[in-house]
């Protein structure tokens, strides 16, 4: 696969030293949560904002300060929001034919998104709303770029269609990494695989969830080797979406079941005990969540409702 793409701005390129020298740090960060992880949310904020009818959301991301992005499957536009009032705006446009599915926010205001069926991998300023740069990492077919996880010095991306995961360069120009998944990994023809990934406890490895069958995987990034995670109290996580991990609490969101899944990670072995679940009458397929303070943030994609220019969308609040 020849990678395309458009040359990073100046700004991203003098990012680069800066994002190598915070990788440890952004590493720890990814685990625990940004400067806002020990303090509480105002009871006054709301619990549910509204999103632009048609929007057709999937991704959440919140960074160092009180605002949620969330990108959209109709355009591939990205709107934020201030989780202080529930009061937002498109900050990037988008484009007729891409979407935005999974996204992360980096410490520079670069979001990360996830193209999906389109195969691509776009950097986005949150500052600006400017398209920074575009990669196409697969065919335009038969491939689904579902979500997205930063550590280290790259944005690591899932293919549901393809057991192949991709590292894309943060903030500096260089060359994608193309991570093949072996060992217990298995592709299942025709369904969603690969979807939410987060990072290990220690940094050194992904946390992928295969949405079908549902099940969990620890991914060493040397070598692609897939271990999958012995889970207890669970039979699957079917229906596994977004994944969040806060220390060695792995949540799991289960889009069509309604509910979030909280798991304890085992410090020496591939395995997680689930503790328990988290459910909301307002839940309507949520598919992925971020934390902010002590609230854990989703966006519903109303996936078995029509999804039309006038269908409502909206995300909601839980207490973390």
């Amino acid at each position: 696969m020849t990678w395309n793409h458009r040359q990073p701005s100046r700004r991203t390129l003098l990012r680069g030293a800066a994002v190598t020298a915070l990788a440890a740090t952004t590493t720890a960060a990814a685990g625990v949560g940004a400067a806002h992880a020990a303090t509480a949310a105002p009871a006054a904020w709301p619990t549910e904002f509204p999103l632009p009818d048609g929007f057709m959301p999937e991704g959440i991301t919140i960074g160092r300060r009180p605002y949620a992005y969330m990108g959209s499957r109709a355009n591939g536009a990205v709107y934020r929001t201030d989780l202080r009032t529930g009061e937002g705006r498109v900050i990037h446009e988008g484009a007729t034919g891409t979407v935005a599915v999974g996204l992360k926010l980096d410490e520079d205001g670069l979001l990360y998104v996830s193209g999906g069926g389109g195969g691509t991998a776009r950097i986005v300023d949150s500052h600006t709303g400017e398209l920074v740069t575009t990669y196409q990492l697969t065919e335009a077919t038969g491939h689904f770029i579902n979500d997205v996880i930063l550590l280290g010095d790259r944005a690591w991306f899932t293919d549901s269609r393809d057991a192949v995961l991709y590292g894309v360069p943060r903030g500096r120009a260089g060359e994608v990494r193309r991570l093949p998944l072996t060992g217990d990994w298995v592709q299942t023809p025709n369904v969603n695989n690969a979807n939410g990934v987060v990072g290990t406890p220690d940094g050194r490895g992904l946390i992928v969830v295969s949405s079908s069958p549902g099940r969990l995987y620890h991914v060493d990034l040397a070598s692609g080797h897939a271990t999958e995670i012995a889970l207890s109290g669970a039979a699957d996580v079917a229906n596994g979406d977004g994944l969040l991990r806060i220390g060695r609490t792995l949540y799991v969101v289960q889009n069509r079941l309604n509910l979030i899944s909280v798991y304890d990670l085992d410090a020496k072995a591939p395995a997680a005990t689930l503790r328990r679940t988290v459910t909301d009458a307002r839940f309507d397929v949520p598919t992925t969540v971020a934390r902010w303070a002590d609230r854990l943030y989703l966006v519903n994609a109303r996936f078995t409702s029509p999804q039309t220019p006038e269908t409502t969308f909206n995300g909601v609040a839980v207490p973390l």
